[in-house]
């Protein structure tokens, strides 16, 4: 047994969060507190990222104008891909796919410019500034989970859109919008399962030895 390894609870409590994190859609308008809100993005900022090159920026949107664009922008993403979806088009329709408007913090989260000035580690794999970034997102997910704080990941939108929106600068890339709030309960299962969307396929379909 290594000498590193966490205590019981403690590893229980890494392993709980994992199991218990959602992708939420429902929100209290409750604040959240400004020291746990910190503690989350520094959970993020300590996030893996190739070359040490933390490619993540976090654009808190706390104007309730800005907030009611951001939304706009995610609805009319949602009405165009219901209709590429065809025949699902109206079951998807039924679906809750956000929390902007109810959430107690919206935190946009994007790739900076000059990311090209980046070449460790992403001479062939250019992507792993995005993978990075996710690694962040993850990180804050997990850390508001053990909070008791739900959180959900929208990716319903035009990134072109937003970025004018938010005045990004030219090279930088939204990736996600981030719903962050207390929550009445979490869902007991992922969502898209609840309401028979799709259901997760096991871990022993997704391993493979030596070859694909």
């Amino acid at each position: 047994m290594s000498r590193h390894r966490f205590n019981d609870a403690e590893r229980a409590g890494v392993y709980r969060a994992i199991a218990e994190r959602r992708d939420m859609r429902h929100f209290l308008s409750t604040p959240i507190d400004s020291k746990v809100l910190q503690k989350l993005l520094q959970a993020a900022h300590q996030a893996g990222s190739v070359g040490l090159m933390q490619p993540w920026r976090f654009i808190r949107i706390t104007e309730k104008q800005r907030r009611t664009q951001i939304y706009q922008i995610v609805e009319q993403e949602r009405k165009k891909t219901a209709q590429a979806l065809a025949e699902r088009e109206d079951e998807f329709m039924k679906l809750k796919v956000e929390g902007i408007l109810e959430c107690a913090e919206l935190i946009v989260v994007a790739l900076p410019d000059k990311r090209e000035q980046h070449i460790f580690g992403r001479r062939t794999l250019p992507e792993m500034d995005l993978a990075s970034t996710a690694c962040a997102i993850q990180n804050m997910w997990l850390a508001a989970r053990a909070e008791g704080l739900g959180m959900g990941w929208v990716s319903l939108f035009d990134p072109i859109a937003l970025t004018e929106l938010l005045k990004m600068p030219e090279g930088s890339r939204p990736v996600a919008i981030l719903c962050l709030g207390h929550v009445e309960e979490f869902y007991p299962q992922p969502m898209l399962e609840m309401e028979n969307w799709i259901k997760a396929k096991p871990l022993d379909d997704f391993i493979s030895e030596n070859e694909w």
